[in-house]
């Protein structure tokens, strides 16, 4: 059997303001039964507030294979340029960054 007749093709089209991308430093992911929510924001030296630039949010089935896509490309990543050093593990854990519980954007 030809595994290839059962891929489906998607055309994918990206805006030139989208292609510009959105740097983030920080993300907030919570969940409910039903959904994964990814606010995704960067964190400014001196500044105590972090604005929100973009909100993910998936399925829970999605975000499983989001996770599984992302997994993959960071052992691609490695083997081609070296392990990458976590946070907790270059000094960033003497530098605590968290939200407030009680303001998270709904």
């Amino acid at each position: 059997m030809d595994d290839k007749k059962n891929i489906q093709q998607i055309n994918i089209e990206l805006s030139q303001e989208t292609s510009e991308g959105e740097y983030s430093n920080f993300v907030v992911v919570t969940h409910s039964p039903a959904e994964f929510v990814m606010d995704f924001t960067k964190i400014l030296p001196g500044v105590k507030k972090a604005r929100v630039h973009s909100r993910i949010i998936m399925a829970p089935q999605h975000t499983k294979a989001f996770l599984t896509a992302l997994k993959d490309n960071i052992i691609r990543f490695e083997n081609e340029h070296g392990k990458i050093v976590s946070p907790d593990q270059d000094g960033f854990s003497d530098y605590p960054v968290k939200p407030s519980e009680d303001i998270l954007p709904n």
